[in-house]
């Protein structure tokens, strides 16, 4: 990978919010030299039996942003979540900023957009987002250089973000004692996430990292930070010299034992929608099931 003519000496200042339903984690990411800020993977909660959705960890997001006095810029998906419903356009539209997601969301859009049977309403240009981020784009965050690294794999779209001397890896790598995540969903590919991990260690060892999910494994706590040298020597699933075969066998082995997310339903119509529920002819907050399609 080639590095873009930015500096990674700067640390942003890192704020971490755990969904304890999704075990995902949201950041705020904020601009050591100004009150410009940006929103990693926000969450927004749904009760799957009631059909009810709530927003306590997106008012959490706010409320934080809202008391630090800060200016949100950015709301950045790294990817099209799985396992929860992004809180968003909830967050936009009280606080603003531009919600961004890579612009492989098209792929998504167009794969999962057939599986339920959207009309032709239904836009799959990746037009819901405000920005559709390229391999190697460069932005910032008030003074804060940032840039996206396309990362695919675990789904077509994902991203990492590197911003000042912090990566937000997404799904692309988890803690190094939880490894990598599947790569057996529509789109993905355990040797192009093989390849996307490779890309991602490439940055200097000093770079912190930041995952978008822990699961405690083993009976760990909760963990979310960790660096490019501390996954390129421990990682479980890639560290220490794994080869590419071996990962693709550990990999494919691995995500043919596994169940779906209990939100993937959910998650991937109101995902490839920048967060937004689809509604029906009425104007009704309404989810499709698809049956034996995933």
């Amino acid at each position: 990978m080639t590095m873009p003519n930015v500096s990674l000496d700067k640390p942003p200042d890192v704020s971490a919010f755990f969904d304890a339903q999704s075990n995902t984690i949201s950041y705020v990411i904020k601009d050591p030299d100004s009150t410009s800020c940006a929103i990693i993977d926000a969450v927004m909660q749904f009760d799957y039996a009631a059909g009810r959705l709530s927003y306590e960890s997106a008012d959490e997001i706010i409320d934080f942003i809202t008391s630090n006095g800060l200016h949100l810029e950015w709301i950045i998906e790294t990817h099209v979540h799985a396992d929860h419903l992004s809180g968003a356009p909830y967050i936009q539209g009280q606080l603003g900023g531009k919600i961004g997601i890579g612009e492989y969301i098209q792929e998504v859009q167009d794969t999962f957009g057939k599986v339920f049977n959207e009309g032709t309403e239904f836009q799959r240009d990746g037009s819901q987002f405000d920005k559709l981020f390229k391999d190697g784009d460069l932005y910032k965050i008030g003074s804060l250089e940032c840039f996206a690294i396309h990362t695919p794999g675990h789904t077509p779209a994902c991203m990492v973000h590197v911003m000042g001397d912090a990566a937000f890896a997404g799904d692309t790598l988890f803690m190094p004692d939880g490894g990598s995540a599947r790569a057996d969903f529509p789109g993905g590919d355990a040797g192009q996430l093989y390849d996307s991990i490779t890309k991602v260690l490439s940055l200097p060892d000093d770079v912190r990292l930041f995952v978008c999910h822990d699961y405690g494994p083993n009976g760990c706590s909760i963990a979310w930070e960790t660096t490019v040298g501390a996954q390129k020597k421990a990682n479980i699933h890639i560290g220490d010299g794994a080869t590419r075969s071996d990962f693709v066998k550990m990999r494919e082995t691995r995500d043919a034992q596994l169940s779906m997310p209990k939100l993937i339903i959910p998650s991937l119509q109101v995902n490839i929608r920048a967060g937004e529920v689809p509604r029906d002819e009425a104007g009704n907050m309404t989810l499709k099931i698809q049956v034996n399609r995933l």
